[in-house]
């Protein structure tokens, strides 16, 4: 059995390894459930509400909410849940996340990649590229997934993709430090 949570990162450069938990399209959402090495059915969301795209994360890492990195990726078609792909980074939503009743927030950002092998979005670069309104889609679904699971999500901004692999690299540090103290190597998964 193989933990994806622990799939190694490149030392450097801007493409990374995502594994997809919910597919483009889907009203499902997955999560991955390592000790068990499966993917487990988290929640559906309501009819007319669906992942406007792949929705996973960035093995080896940790956010501040206990989980791997999320990240969206930008590609032709949806890919299925379990799926590993490479991703070029183009950028973030830099966002809090809290419970209704919570506070203060936490950070949850989504990290944006463009599928190395896109043929739609490979020059895709940067988050210009992908566009404001493309942007603003994604920031208003998030915020609508969240209110209706009880959460709070506040986008505080985009950022660049320099910036986003500055979060990934800190995100594999937390990871480690995690996977230091506990003496394990593996961290429990919190809330998606």
């Amino acid at each position: 059995m193989r933990d994806l949570e622990a799939l190694p990162l490149p030392a450097s450069g801007d493409r990374f390894p995502a594994v997809i938990e919910a597919s483009q399209g889907t009203r499902s959402k997955f999560k991955y459930q390592p000790a068990e090495d499966v993917f487990a059915l988290s929640h559906v969301l309501p009819p007319g509400l669906v992942f406007p795209l792949d929705f996973g994360f960035l093995p080896s890492t940790r956010g501040e909410d206990g989980d791997p990195l999320d990240v969206l990726v930008f590609g032709d078609e949806p890919l299925p849940t379990g799926a590993l792909v490479d991703v070029r980074i183009v950028g973030v939503i830099e966002a809090e996340q809290r419970n209704a009743t919570d506070a203060p927030p936490r950070r949850n950002d989504r990290i944006l990649g463009v599928a190395e092998s896109s043929h739609r979005f490979g020059q895709c670069r940067t988050l210009q590229d992908i566009g404001a309104p493309a942007l603003d889609a994604i920031e208003s679904f998030f915020v609508l997934y969240n209110r209706l699971r009880g959460r709070i999500f506040e986008p505080r901004g985009r950022r660049d993709a320099q910036t986003a692999i500055a979060l990934i690299r800190a995100g594999e540090r937390k990871r480690a430090e995690a996977a230091g103290a506990s003496g394990t190597g593996a961290a429990q998964r919190g809330a998606a």
